[in-house]
């Protein structure tokens, strides 16, 4: 049987284990209080990333198991990820220190890396292939966990990180079937299936959010498949197409702590400024936020099959277009911020 049509096959079978764990979440719940940081205004059951995280799960024991697609380099790392997922459901019950996360995903980043999972040379437009080195590794840190805070950060509205998840990991899902890179492929058919497991009950109303299990999950994997796609092609320029995929999030975040940070606050410390938070805030409906954010990430997706078919020097350029976009999108919050007379 082709890789594709086995993780095809299994994909429903894991969206019901997600959705099933999901419901008993939302029937015992961890109840999310609403407060001055949150845009909920009623206590909320939140957890629901268990979800997607035993359905990847049941769909890693399946593939080490029963097929022939599971890589033995890459244990490491679904343990890793397991164990980043019950970290942060322990601080979804118990809400640890940021220091205490941080450490969390850097050991986390730290395992993926020893696998074999780094960053070793990069195309870039003028100057070519260039060898990294030592400096590939500090770049790998810093991408996992960056990327896991990032989507972390940005679960804060109904449905947003949740269909971006799904998007981005179908998109990847394709390319890396077309690459015949079979265990990235089903790795990032599993996060689809439990996303999409998980998203009719996080959609506007939500019924239950992901929290942080849900979150930094997501974020982890897609940044160890951003490593794992770097090796596509021998430039390792193939390592953007996750970045580009979770552009919108990443773009979001990166701007909310410069802006933090240039403002002398607290990065570290809860708020509500995110650029999707102003413009809910500002009376942009729930559904239309995320609605948006849904379709940065096809925007991207599309660029990310352009992005295929340009040559290792050019293929950097391909950010130009989604970063257009996030500067309108910017440029529409704060306006309708100073319209208003909204402050960060």
């Amino acid at each position: 049987m082709p890789p594709y049509l086995l993780t095809l096959l299994m994909a429903a079978p894991l969206a019901l284990v997600s959705a099933a764990a999901v419901r008993a979440m939302i029937a015992w719940p961890i109840l999310d209080h609403p407060d001055a940081r949150k845009s909920h205004t009623r206590p909320t059951p939140k957890g629901g990333g268990v979800g997607p995280v035993l359905a990847f799960i049941v769909g890693m024991l399946v593939l080490y198991h029963f097929t022939s697609l599971a890589e033995t380099r890459f244990t490491a790392v679904v343990l890793a990820a397991v164990a980043i997922a019950g970290i942060a459901l322990a601080d979804d019950l118990k809400d640890f220190s940021f220091l205490v996360k941080l450490g969390a995903q850097a050991a986390a980043a730290a395992v993926a890396m020893a696998t074999g999972l780094a960053l070793r040379t990069l195309a870039l437009p003028v100057l070519g292939e260039v060898e990294l080195g030592i400096l590939g590794l500090a770049i790998t840190l810093f991408w996992i966990v960056g990327c896991t805070n990032a989507v972390n950060f940005m679960d804060g509205l109904d449905g947003l990180v949740t269909g971006v998840v799904v998007i981005a990991s179908a998109t990847l899902a394709v390319i890396a079937a077309l690459n015949e890179s079979w265990f990235a492929h089903a790795a990032a058919m599993f996060l689809l299936a439990g996303f999409a497991g998980f998203l009719p009950f996080n959609w506007h109303p939500a019924r239950i959010f992901m929290g942080d299990v849900g979150s930094q999950f997501a974020g982890f994997m897609l940044a160890v498949l951003g490593v794992a796609a770097a090796g596509f092609e021998a430039s390792q320029v193939s390592f953007l197409i996750v970045p580009l995929l979770l552009f919108g999030l990443l773009f979001d975040a990166s701007f909310t702590l410069a802006r933090r940070a240039l403002a002398g606050e607290r990065v570290s410390a809860p708020h509500r400024s995110h650029l999707y938070q102003m413009a809910q805030r500002t009376g942009v409906p729930v559904r239309a936020v995320a609605g948006a954010h849904w379709g940065f990430a096809l925007f991207h997706a599309a660029l990310a099959f352009v992005f295929l078919g340009l040559d290792p020097a050019d293929k950097p350029l391909v950010v130009l277009p989604a970063l257009a976009v996030q500067l309108v999108w910017a440029g529409y919050v704060i306006r309708r911020m100073r319209r208003l007379g909204e402050a960060w």
